[in-house]
């Protein structure tokens, strides 16, 4: 460790190199329960600090484990292999907010609640928005192909990626895409590189698209006497040609920890949540709040309520917010696991989440974005950490519900990625063809295979 802090503080600077105890601690881990410390952490400020770093890196054959903010829940940024944590967390810069050609251009550190305020500012909008938009930054959300509630109207972060800039596994430095909202000249490098995990380079910087803010936004929230009959509405909604930004289910267990946590008068009685919301021109969302209202009084709700502007929808937004929190102080480790069902499924997966329930007597939570079939299902488990068998068991459940998943044409995650903690079910996911193309794009992108090593490739 020694040679190797000394051979970076060289290069890069006693400011860019660390291999202080709490440092090493902080960027062995991610939101996951996985650890591994490296060796030592590079600080990058500037680009010139990631090319120097895995040129280094390459030609010694040093794991390098980029990492931004370190909030993922699937261990993506746990260094298994030691070496090189490379935080880009510093890089965090907002280059340039353009709306005459309606883009951003930013460095991978920047957090995305940061971006999402400085663009709001100038009237535009950039919409992918994990929960964890507070903390969590571009880079990461690039890593994961990030999605959030309002993927259902607006998509996920690659539908918004015009241009990066990456420095490969030897240091060479890749300018792929670039400021024009229609680009078909040559491979579709950019959509390599979004949901990479790390594991074929470094995002030093990215051209985001931009559009314009919507004037106005509002919301309903129906509670609903079973899940069912709220999936059912889910369908009735987009079935009669409605087009909400964002539509957001929960069941009852996660209802009932939330009354616990927040107190009983938070939530109204019911054992199904929806949240609805829409956007656009002030008149006509005003129009469409109130048909909208109608609309889902006439599905048999147990009650709806409005919230009409945007203090309101983000009280609402931050109730949503609340239900983790809600789940985490019931006492029991949350195994946050993001599958993906199609739509249509959305009642039989409730209905095998409560068998697995009964079957194996951990408790499981579902909530997330039904308008495309994105549920967390939570497995609520105790003492997971410390008791091998409790461990065992929700791992066999884990083994179950991703083979359920899988076998209905869903996924095994929508938008938290592989990393470590799926990595036991990626052959499973992925077929042999499959697979084989994702080693030969690592084996010409990283043939060394210093990228984020241990993981899913």
């Amino acid at each position: 460790m020694a040679d190797l802090f000394t051979d970076l503080t060289t290069l890069l600077g006693p400011d860019r190199v660390s291999a202080a105890p709490d440092v090493l601690a902080t960027h062995s881990i991610d939101k996951w329960h996985a650890s591994a410390p490296p060796e030592v952490v590079v600080l990058a400020r500037h680009r010139d600090d990631v090319v120097k770093t895995l040129r280094h890196a390459h030609e010694h054959g040093i794991p390098v484990t980029t990492r931004g903010a370190g909030v993922g829940y699937v261990g993506g940024a746990v260094p298994v292999r030691g070496g090189i944590v490379l935080s880009v967390r510093g890089m965090d810069r907002i280059v340039e907010i353009n709306p005459a050609d309606g883009v951003a251009v930013v460095e991978p550190g920047v957090i995305l609640d940061d971006l999402q305020q400085a663009v709001r500012e100038k009237g535009w909008y950039y919409p992918p928005d994990p929960a964890s938009l507070k903390e969590c930054s571009i880079g990461g959300n690039i890593a994961a192909n990030a999605g959030g509630p309002r993927c259902l109207k607006y998509g996920v972060t690659r539908h918004y990626v015009l241009g990066l800039e990456v420095v490969l596994a030897n240091g060479e430095v890749l300018v792929t895409g670039g400021r024009c909202h229609k680009n078909k000249t040559g491979f579709d490098l950019i959509g390599t590189f979004v949901g990479s995990e790390g594991l074929l380079g470094v995002v030093t910087q990215a051209t985001l698209r931009l559009i314009p803010h919507p004037e106005a936004r509002a919301m309903l929230t129906a509670t609903f006497a079973t899940f069912a009959d709220a999936a059912s509405a889910v369908q009735a909604i987009l079935n009669s040609r409605w087009q909400p930004s964002a539509l957001e289910i929960t069941d009852g267990f996660t209802l009932q920890a939330a009354r616990n946590y927040l107190g009983a008068e938070a939530l109204p009685d019911g054992n199904a949540h929806l949240i609805v919301e829409i956007d656009g021109r002030a008149e006509s969302v005003a129009g469409e709040l109130a048909a909208l209202r109608r609309f889902l009084t006439s599905l048999g709700t147990l009650s709806v309520e409005e919230a009409p502007d945007e203090t309101a929808c983000e009280a609402i937004w931050q109730l949503r917010r609340d239900f983790s929190y809600s789940l985490r102080a019931t006492g029991l480790i949350k195994l946050n696991e993001d599958i993906v069902v199609p739509r249509s499924k959305l009642v039989e997966l409730v209905t095998f989440a409560r068998q697995l329930q009964e079957e194996t007597g951990i408790d499981v939570a579902c909530f997330g974005h039904a308008g495309d079939g994105n549920i967390h299902t939570n497995l609520m488990v105790p003492d997971y950490h410390d008791d091998p068998a409790a461990r065992e068991r929700a791992d066999a459940a884990l083994d179950r519900l991703f083979h359920w998943v899988l076998s209905v044409g869903g996924a095994i995650t929508g938008e938290h990625g592989i990393g470590l903690a799926k990595k036991r079910w990626y052959p499973d996911a992925v077929s042999p063809v499959g697979q084989e193309v994702h080693r030969a794009l690592k084996r010409a992108l990283d043939p060394k295979g210093i990228l984020n090593p241990g993981k899913f490739v």
